[in-house]
């Protein structure tokens, strides 16, 4: 996947995170992609526990072959937690791809209730994994119509 095809997707995933903040839940968005380069998933977040990553890896387990799922990307707006990290890394989602870094996340929500970041880079949970997953991110020209849904959200 081009760098170009990355932030193309991650942008596809600013939209879905737009409509999931649009339907009152937090502003993240996730879209699965397969080697041939086409979207087979999108997931916005849907409460605390529910993020938009973890229910994506989850359906995607269930759909597809640890194999063929080895060779997809998970493309997400936010660099994922370390709960969806995780879940990624259990569904066997051989790339992961994301816009902003997590430490951008607790700037812009501060000690929110609802979105209690961590401190735990994507890469750094990953790094801990058998496996060798391959991470993008962040992709600081495209940081702003990615934060953008998140400003007034938190703030509400």
């Amino acid at each position: 996947m081009t760098r170009d095809q990355m932030i193309n997707h991650i942008l596809s995933a600013n939209v879905v995170a737009k409509a999931a903040a649009a339907h009152g839940h937090h502003p993240f968005g996730a879209i699965l992609v397969s080697p041939e380069d086409t979207i087979l998933m999108q997931q916005g977040n849907i409460d605390t526990v529910h993020h938009a990553e973890t229910e994506i890896a989850r359906r995607a387990a269930t759909e597809y072959a640890p194999d063929f799922l080895w060779k997809c990307t998970l493309v997400s707006t936010g660099e994922p937690c370390a709960m969806c990290t995780g879940t990624l890394y259990w569904a066997n989602i051989g790339r992961l791809v994301f816009g902003f870094e997590e430490v951008k996340l607790l700037e812009l929500t501060g000690d929110h209730p609802a979105n209690p970041t961590i401190n735990l880079p994507s890469r750094t949970v990953l790094s801990h994994g058998q496996k060798k997953i391959e991470v993008h991110g962040p992709f600081p020209e495209i940081e702003e119509p990615l934060v953008e849904p998140h400003r007034d959200f938190w703030h509400r």
